[in-house]
């Protein structure tokens, strides 16, 4: 498969040429996220031509307009070529979107604050507006906030410096205050708010324990850690 692939981009042939009917090796391409980013040039030339086929640039099939609302990205922020981003959302400064995470500020918006991590296989969504809830439910995330792999958020708040562990799933009207643990697998119900300077974990949440000052201090070098990474990812995009 790699093989076939290769060749394509060696004659420079666009995407649409190939038969898209062969969904399933399709599919199984543009998830290998592992092959594809290592095919430096040609990885390049596949990447021009998927924004041809997009009808755009290369960042176009990346941050899609819904409504006339485009994804606006802040300063040094880096946004993973097989990442989806479609509608109003904010990213601020240094804000790193890792493979696979789908984000869709379709039917409300989505902000996210300078120096947070959205990491591989996250799912950001929100809740519309209606009569019985005129504001719906945005999603608002706040500065320095790591979301672990595969974790959804949906329509909630969360605060500065906050952990939100993988897999952990955070629904409509939840309030994170700032410096708080969220363990993986949590499932935090509709509405609740969980506050500053504890640990939740559980099925159906619960909180364990307040954080020590050492799990404090950790909240915030994990968004630096990630913001170091990204800057790192762009460098090497830069020397290509």
């Amino acid at each position: 498969m790699e093989a076939h692939y290769r060749e394509f981009a060696r004659r420079g042939k666009p995407l649409h040429a190939i038969k898209l009917q062969k969904t399933a090796l399709f599919q199984l391409f543009i998830t290998k996220h592992s092959f594809y980013t290592n095919l430096s040039t040609e990885h390049d030339l596949w990447l021009l031509e998927w924004g041809h086929f997009a009808g755009g640039n290369e960042m176009d099939w990346r941050l899609r307009s819904y409504k006339g609302k485009r994804p606006a990205l802040g300063e040094r922020v880096y946004v993973d070529p097989c990442a989806t981003l479609v509608g109003d959302i904010t990213l601020g400064d240094d804000v790193g979107i890792w493979p696979m995470v789908a984000a869709r500020g379709d039917v409300n918006v989505i902000r996210i604050g300078a120096r947070s991590n959205i990491q591989d296989g996250a799912v950001l969504h929100l809740s519309r507006k209606s009569d019985a809830n005129p504001d719906g439910y945005p999603l608002l995330i706040g500065e320095d906030v790591t979301v672990g792999h595969e974790a959804m958020l949906h329509g909630c708040t969360i605060g500065d410096r906050v952990l939100v562990g993988m897999g952990a799933i955070l629904l409509d009207g939840v309030v994170v205050e700032d410096d708080v643990m969220i363990g993986a697998g949590t499932l935090v119900p509709p509405g609740k708010r969980l506050v500053s300077g504890h640990l939740y974990m559980g099925n159906p949440m619960r909180q364990a324990r307040p954080l020590n000052a050492a799990e404090i201090a950790f909240l915030k070098q994990s968004a630096d850690n990630y913001v170091q990474l990204k800057d790192e990812y762009l460098a090497e995009i830069g020397a290509q």
